[in-house]
């Protein structure tokens, strides 16, 4: 080896023929120099250069052609090379005995050297003498060097043996070029500039989509004049650009005009009453979108309250906006459930007629009365109607350029209210579009404004914020919902597959599972009570997790796949029961929208998986609710209809299916086992349409509809369109008969009753009836999730990285006891 420093030829391919060097010939078990491998055996658990690169996630390995269905995530280790370890284990060498720890290793690294030359092939000089080559990557063999002879390789029999080792170069060039585009992308996103991709490398990893917790978006980039002094040009721009175009919001002057659009103001509601109002708006809205600097707001409406007849002096938008709020505020208050709705009604239509529908030049307060409506119009069930004003609040937003971080805002309170305002509406829009099924109307490349200050508006003052001592500056939920919801456009873009896979599931549920130790330690403790109110920033969480999961539950998804997602929908739904017990009150007046749809959805898929008690207390809890939110009544009647099915089935299921017998007694007296049963609901296709439930709301996800453009129109009832929203069938979408017939929640929680009765929860075990079997020892192994309580938070409940199934119960019957 020492000669071969001095031959005068390197060891490279013949360039006039085809030819391969050790490098692109030797297998992966190719000699490597001593120190290395003595490395290696000394217990050092690194490999070497030859092993391959961890395979990404998201980028599941291949697997073998006779392996078929949905199969976990399983990543390729840098300890094997093609499903083999580069080295063997050091037990077998360590166990030479009469060899000392240096001796050992020297005769492990020759021996190992040795085989694996015997795996590599030989250059052309050795093959032709016919004796041992001993080359490797870097230096030539030392017969080619004592003869000063160059070390190649061009036979043709060598040629065979380099097809796997140019499959793990190829591997190796790949991981390199895309490590080398990820780090291009990043430099360009820093720099503010893009980068062009085919379709094919257009698809990033989820954990690349996902931003941060609490991280402001990347600023993007702005003009520098090359005017040491532009104010000339400046003075001259606002003169003369008017009416071509408006400066940035943050640079424009307001102007002393004549009011063309001025109507007649709606009269003001006594002043207890919106001191009422205004307590409930804060305790159940602002705590989430705290888009109000509450001492401001309190401020001005003292004062409109000093002169109540003299309303022209208020700024038209700004009693807009009041008027928002106190219908929110109505809705959310312990008046009788008639009375606050119309009285809700009343004050959005006062705070419609006080909308220029013509406006050419907003403020603040305008995109605040619009965003106000769109979030009440959700609460009453005018899913659409929100979506509508929705819009109109983000393209007035965007007009103020709330989306952009600016400097020209002269006050810390009036920034960070900008802030405030524009994540509230990036919120709803996120929620509102994942509910619907419809596209996000804002796009998070075009936004670089910064998160709200972390501080309750209470400390926040004009010159920033102020921290007093002992008290918790942060009272509102703003900022962890906001690290929920900025992970929907990653989630949208796993929609668009029509299975996802478990490495995407796993990268989705570890953020989810971050976003959620970031809520209070209250919701950590299993025992301590929680405030209703508490579960609406929760909703949002558990609701973006069934969500995620279900869109699994499609009929293109493997039937694996399907299976997991029912049980990670009945993971999410037994921790929203769970949570619903530890709550010390009624939901009725603080429970949301958001919340009643979430209730309802796991409660559809506790009954489809046995969990009945856990079912009941989702139902007792929507009766808790019942007529306050309109969306209940609904969700009652789609719960009544999928009880009465699922009973039916249930029912057909025990006198079809075969009963487990014991020698000696009648057959039937046996029971059909339970868990067949439940395996069966679970795989009924009908069932799952039912389950899907919103699922078949949008064209994308819908399969229910297919083949309906051939069907006769069925006779539906008969529309109250255009009745306003005090009529409930206008927010309900039902008339007053079919309000009515579907039996109440009572019946719902007594036809749940009869379901626990007329099978057995998978999660109790299976007891044969004592009065006609012997008595038999039961050895009752871990219980399928479900049995019992859940606990927030912990591994048992929370969706783990590619879970599969939840284990099934297992039991022994002891023989001695059977004779």
């Amino acid at each position: 080896m020492a000669a071969s420093s001095h031959n005068p030829f390197p060891r490279s391919p013949n360039p006039s023929t085809r030819s391969y060097d050790s490098s692109s010939v030797s297998s992966a078990t190719s000699p490597r120099p001593q120190v290395q491998l003595l490395g290696n055996l000394i217990g050092s658990n690194t490999r070497p250069n030859t092993a391959q690169a961890p395979q990404p996630i998201g980028i599941p390995s291949l697997p073998p052609a006779t392996q078929t269905g949905f199969q976990p995530y399983t990543p390729v280790t840098a300890t094997s090379v093609m499903g083999r370890d580069s080295l063997p284990p050091t037990e077998s060498v360590a166990s030479t005995p009469g060899l000392s720890s240096a001796q050992l290793s020297n005769v492990s690294a020759q021996k190992r050297a040795y085989r694996q030359r015997r795996k590599d092939p030989s250059c052309d000089a050795c093959r032709e003498r016919k004796v041992k080559c001993d080359a490797t990557e870097t230096t030539s063999c030392s017969e080619c060097s004592s003869r000063n002879v160059k070390c190649q390789f061009t036979k043709e029999t060598n040629r065979r043996m380099s097809s796997i080792k140019q499959v793990q170069d190829l591997e190796k060039q790949i991981e390199r070029v895309r490590r080398e585009n990820s780090t291009l992308r990043r430099t360009l996103a820093e720099r503010g500039e893009h980068m062009d991709v085919d379709g094919d490398g257009a698809e990033q990893l989820p954990q690349q989509l996902l931003p941060d917790l609490n991280s402001d978006p990347r600023r993007r980039k702005r003009a520098a004049s090359l005017l040491q002094d532009p104010s000339r040009a400046r003075a001259a721009f606002r003169n003369f650009s008017r009416g071509v175009l408006k400066p940035p919001a943050p640079y424009r002057q307001s102007q002393a005009a004549i009011v063309v659009f001025d109507h007649p103001r709606p009269p003001l509601p006594p002043k207890t009453i919106v001191d009422k109002l205004l307590r409930q708006y804060y305790g159940a809205v602002h705590i989430m979108m705290p888009i109000l600097h509450w001492p401001t707001l309190q401020h001005q409406v003292e004062e409109l309250y000093q002169n109540p007849t003299n309303l022209q002096r208020v700024p038209i938008s700004w009693h807009s906006m009041f008027f928002a709020i106190l219908a929110l505020g109505s809705l959310f208050s312990t008046d009788p459930c008639p009375e606050r709705t119309l009285r809700a009604s009343e004050f959005l239509d006062a705070s419609r007629s006080l909308t220029d529908p013509w406006n050419n030049d907003f403020d603040l307060d305008n995109v605040r009365a619009s965003f106000l409506a769109s979030l009440a119009l959700n609460e009453l069930n005018l899913r659409s109607a929100a979506w509508t004003w929705l819009g109109f609040a983000v393209r007035s937003a965007q007009d103020l350029e709330l989306h952009l971080e600016v400097v020209g805002v002269r006050s810390r309170v009036e920034a960070d209210m900008r802030r405030r305002v524009w994540w509230a509406i990036y919120v709803l829009d996120r929620m509102l579009s994942m509910e619907l099924g419809r596209p996000f109307m804002i796009d998070d490349t075009d936004c670089d404004v910064a998160l709200p200050e972390p501080v309750d508006d209470h400390f926040l003052h004009t010159e920033g914020p102020v921290h007093p001592p002992h008290v918790m500056p942060l009272t509102h939920f703003l900022h962890t919902i906001i690290n929920i919801v900025r992970s929907f456009s990653a989630i949208r873009k796993a929609f668009s597959s029509t299975v996802i896979e478990p490495p995407r599931l796993a990268t989705f549920d570890n953020h989810l599972i971050a976003c959620q130790k970031m809520f209070p330690e209250t919701y950590e403790s299993n025992t301590s009570f929680i405030a209703p109110h508490m579960l609406m920033p929760l909703a949002y969480l558990l609701s973006t997790r069934l969500l995620l999961h279900r869109h699994n539950l499609a009929p293109g998804c493997p039937p694996e796949a399907r299976s997991d997602a029912i049980q990670q929908c009945k993971v999410t739904a037994i921790e929203t029961a769970n949570l619903i017990v530890r709550t010390n009150t009624t939901l009725a007046d603080t429970a949301t929208a958001l919340l009643v749809t979430h209730i309802f959805r796991s409660t559809l898929f506790l009954l489809l998986t046995g969990c009945y008690d856990l079912a009941a207390t989702c139902l007792r809890a929507l009766k808790s609710i019942d007529v306050r939110r309109d969306v209940a009544i609904p969700c009652g009647r789609f719960l009544a209809f999928f009880l009465q099915i699922l009973a039916t089935k249930q029912r057909d299921l025990l006198a079809v299916l075969p009963r487990s017998t014991t020698p000696g007694y009648h057959a039937q007296t046996a029971l059909v086992d339970p868990r067949a049963v439940q395996d069966a609901l679970m795989k009924d296709e009908e069932l799952l349409i039912y389950v899907s439930a919103d699922m078949q709301a949008s064209t994308e996800t819908a399969w229910v509809w297919v083949g309906a453009e051939h069907e006769a129109a069925l006779a539906m009832p008969t529309s109250s369109a255009g009745a306003g929203l005090g009529h409930p069938d206008t927010r309900t979408g039902l008339n007053a008969k079919e309000r009515e017939d579907w039996g109440g929640w009572d019946n719902l929680i007594e036809l749940t009753r009869s379901l626990t009765s007329g099978a057995v929860s998978p999660a109790s075990a299976y007891a044969p009836r004592a009065q006609t079997l012997p008595p038999i020892k039961v050895e009752q192994g871990t219980s399928t999730l479900g049995s019992g309580t859940a606990e927030i938070g912990s591994s048992r409940n929370s969706p783990i990285a590619g879970a599969a199934s939840g284990s099934r119960s297992t039991e022994r019957i002891s023989i001695a006891n059977i004779i």
